[in-house]
C-alpha cells in the first residue's frame, strides 16, 4: 500500500492556520491595533474600505522596525516578546506568539512602511499569499503603516462566508472601541469610506467612555475603586436604571486587555439583584490589574479567555467593589411613602405634609391612534357583546359568533353608549351578555399600534407630525450604522430623521400617534430591540419595528380616559385581526361569565 501521509505546502499549513487568528476584517484591526500599541505609539490612524473587504490600513507613530525586523515579523511564530516558555507567566504586552502578521499575509496583499525614529531611511516590503514580492528602502515619516488589501483574495470560499458591510463595520467598530478602551492614554483615528467615525484625543478612561459611547454616558457612570493585596480593581459601571434589553457595553480588561468572563459576569449581576429585572443588561466599563502570574491567558487563539489561579478570590473582590459602588452613590432608590398617623404623633411630626402623586389627566392627544375616530361600529360592537357567549370551561378570548341580537343603547341603561368603566387607570370593565370583560388599555392600545405600524411598512408610509424645533441624537457607531440600515423603516413609521454629521441625527418629525417629544427614547428602543432579536428577514424585521414601536408609544397604566376614548379604543381593538392578544402573545382582555360569578356567590 502506498504512504498517504504528507506534509502540508508552508502556503496551505499558513492559510488553514490564519484561520484561527483571522476569521474577518476586525481580527485584522485587532492585531493590527495590538501591534501598535505594543510599539509604543501615542497617536493611532486606521482606515477602513467597504467594512474591511477592500482595504483595513493601520499607522502608528510608535518605534518602528529594521529592514530584518520588518522581514522577520511576517514569519511564523516570529516574535520579539518569548525567549523561555517561562516568560509567559510575565508576559504584559498584546501580541506575544507572533502569529498575527504571518496569518494576515497568508491571506491577503500586505504593504508594509517602518522607520525607527534615529534612522534616516526606513523599509517598504510588499507580501501577497505569504510570498514576498519586493523589499526596499523607503523615505516617510517614523512609526508603521500596514495596509492590508483584498483579504480573503486567495481562500474564495472564506470570503462568501463575510455578511454585509454593516455586519462586518459593527464587528470592526466592536474591535476598535475594545482597544480604544484598555489605552485611553493614546489617541484613536478611525476613517470609514472616507467618512471619520472617530477622533480620539488622549485623555482619561471616563472621558474615551464618552468619546466612544456619547456625552450622554458621562451622567450615567458611577466610579469603581477597590485594591486589594492580591487585585485592584477600578473603572465604571452603569447606573441600574439605564439597564438595556441587550448585551453590550460590558468589558472586562484584564491587564488592559479585553476579556469574555462568564465567571466575572455573574459576580456583577449579582450585584445588580433587585436593583435590574432578569431580562436587563446593565452596563460597565471594569480593569482589573493583578500578577501575570495569577493567570494564563494562552488558552485561545485570540486571547479573549483566560484563566485565574484563584478564581473565587477575583470573583468576590469583583462583587464586593460593584456593590459598594452602587451603595457608595446611592444608587438604590429611595420610598417615598405616607406613615401612619399614630407614627406621626409618637414623634410630634403631626404637621408633616406628604406629597400625593396626581394622576395625569386624559388628553385627547395623547392616543394619538384615535385621532378622528370612525364612529363605532354595529358589527363590532356586537362581536364585544357576545364575547362572553364561550363556556367558563372553553377558551376565555374565544368569539363566539353566533347571531344574537344587540340590545339598544337605552335599554343598558346609558342613553347612548354602552356601559362601560374604567378601573384603577388600568383596565376596562365593559357588560357583556353573559358576564363582563375587562380590557388591559395599554395592551389593548399596544395591539392597535401594532396592526397599524405593520400597515405603514407595507405601504411605506406613515404619518408623522413636524417638531416646532428639530431634536439632535447622539448615537453609538453601532447604533448609527443600524439607523442608516433600517431608515426607510424608520421613515415609514413616522420618524423624520436627517444625519446631521458625525454620529448625531436630527429628529424633525415624530409619529403622530407618539405620547412624548422624547426622540431619543424612541430611537433606543427600537434599537435595543432589534439587537435583541436580531430579526434577519425583511418581515421578522418589520414585525420586530412594529412591536417595538407599539410598545413604546402605548398609553402607560394611569391614564384617565373618558367614557368616549374607552368607547374608542375597545371600537379599534375589535376592528384589529387579532383583538384578543398583544403581537407578543400577551391577553388583552379577559372574560367573565355569569355562571363563574354564581359559583363563586354559592348561588
Amino acid at each position: 500500500m502506498a504512504d498517504v501521509i504528507r506534509l502540508l505546502p508552508d502556503n496551505v499549513a499558513n492559510q488553514i492556520a490564519a484561520g484561527e487568528v483571522v476569521q474577518r476584517p476586525a481580527s485584522v484591526v485587532k492585531e493590527l491595533l495590538e501591534n501598535s500599541v505594543d510599539a509604543g505609539a501615542s497617536q493611532i490612524v486606521v482606515v477602513v474600505k467597504d467594512a474591511g473587504r477592500t482595504l483595513v490600513q493601520v499607522t502608528d507613530d510608535g518605534t518602528g522596525m529594521s529592514a530584518m525586523d520588518a522581514r522577520m515579523c511576517f514569519e511564523r511564530h516570529a516574535t520579539s516578546k518569548i525567549r523561555a516558555a517561562d516568560d509567559l507567566s510575565t508576559v504584559q504586552t498584546k501580541g506575544f506568539r507572533g502569529e498575527a502578521l504571518a496569518s494576515i499575509a497568508a491571506v491577503a496583499q500586505v504593504e508594509m512602511t517602518t522607520r525607527e525614529p534615529d534612522e534616516e531611511v526606513g523599509t517598504r516590503i510588499l507580501i501577497e499569499g505569504n510570498r514576498v514580492q519586493s523589499q526596499e528602502p523607503w523615505a516617510g515619516a517614523s512609526g508603521t503603516t500596514i495596509a492590508v488589501r483584498s483579504l480573503f483574495y486567495n481562500v474564495p470560499a472564506r470570503r462568501q462566508f463575510l455578511k454585509s458591510d454593516g455586519v462586518e463595520l459593527k464587528h470592526v467598530l466592536e474591535e476598535f472601541h475594545r482597544v480604544a478602551l484598555a489605552h485611553p492614554e493614546v489617541g484613536f483615528q478611525l476613517i470609514h469610506n472616507g467618512q471619520e467615525e472617530f477622533n480620539l484625543q488622549a485623555g482619561n478612561v471616563r472621558q474615551r467612555i464618552v468619546g466612544l459611547f456619547g456625552r450622554k454616558h458621562d451622567e450615567r457612570l458611577v466610579p469603581v475603586e477597590e485594591a486589594t493585596e492580591i487585585i485592584r480593581v477600578d473603572g465604571f459601571i452603569v447606573k441600574p436604571e439605564f439597564a438595556k434589553r441587550s448585551r453590550g457595553e460590558q468589558y472586562f480588561f484584564v491587564n488592559r486587555r479585553f476579556i469574555r468572563s462568564g465567571y466575572l459576569e455573574h459576580a456583577v449581576r449579582r450585584a445588580y439583584e433587585e436593583l435590574v429585572t432578569k431580562d436587563s443588561y446593565p452596563g460597565w466599563f471594569l480593569f482589573l490589574d493583578l500578577d501575570p502570574a495569577q493567570i494564563d491567558i494562552n488558552i485561545h487563539p485570540t486571547k479573549t479567555e483566560i484563566k485565574f489561579r484563584d478564581e473565587r478570590t477575583i470573583y468576590a473582590v469583583v462583587h464586593a467593589a460593584v456593590r459598594r459602588a452602587l451603595g457608595r452613590f446611592n444608587i438604590t432608590p429611595s420610598l417615598d411613602f405616607e406613615p401612619e398617623p399614630a407614627m406621626l404623633a409618637a414623634f410630634g411630626q403631626a404637621n408633616v405634609t406628604t406629597k400625593v402623586a396626581s394622576v395625569p389627566a386624559w388628553r385627547p392627544n395623547d392616543l394619538g391612534a384615535f385621532n378622528a375616530p370612525p364612529k363605532p361600529s354595529a358589527a363590532g360592537w356586537q362581536q364585544l357583546f357576545d364575547l362572553g357567549g364561550a363556556s367558563p370551561e372553553g377558551d376565555p378570548t374565544r368569539i363566539d359568533t353566533t347571531d344574537r341580537v344587540l340590545p339598544s343603547r337605552e335599554s343598558e341603561g346609558i342613553p347612548g353608549e354602552r356601559p362601560v368603566f374604567q378601573f384603577h387607570g388600568t383596565y376596562i370593565i365593559a357588560q357583556l351578555r353573559s358576564g363582563f370583560m375587562v380590557v388591559d388599555q395599554q395592551r389593548a392600545h399596544e395591539r392597535i399600534l401594532y396592526e397599524r405600524n405593520l400597515k405603514q411598512l407595507e405601504s411605506g408610509a406613515g404619518s408623522s407630525q413636524t417638531q416646532l424645533f428639530p431634536r439632535n441624537v447622539e448615537l453609538s457607531a453601532q447604533d448609527m450604522a443600524l439607523v442608516q440600515e433600517i431608515l426607510p423603516e424608520l421613515r415609514a413609521l413616522g420618524l423624520d430623521i436627517e444625519f446631521f454629521g458625525g454620529r448625531t441625527v436630527q429628529v424633525n418629525g415624530m409619529p403622530a400617534e407618539a405620547p412624548d417629544d422624547d426622540p431619543t427614547r424612541l430611537l433606543e428602543s427600537i434599537l435595543e430591540q432589534l439587537k435583541v432579536e436580531k430579526g434577519g428577514l425583511r418581515n421578522e424585521r418589520h414585525q420586530v419595528l412594529a412591536r417595538t414601536m407599539a410598545s413604546t408609544m402605548a398609553m402607560r397604566p394611569g391614564r384617565v380616559l373618558d367614557t368616549m376614548a374607552m368607547h374608542d379604543l375597545i371600537d379599534r381593538l375589535f376592528a384589529c385581526s387579532i383583538p384578543t392578544h398583544t403581537a407578543a402573545g400577551k391577553p388583552t382582555l379577559i372574560t367573565y361569565g355569569l355562571d363563574e360569578l354564581n359559583e363563586r356567590f354559592e348561588r
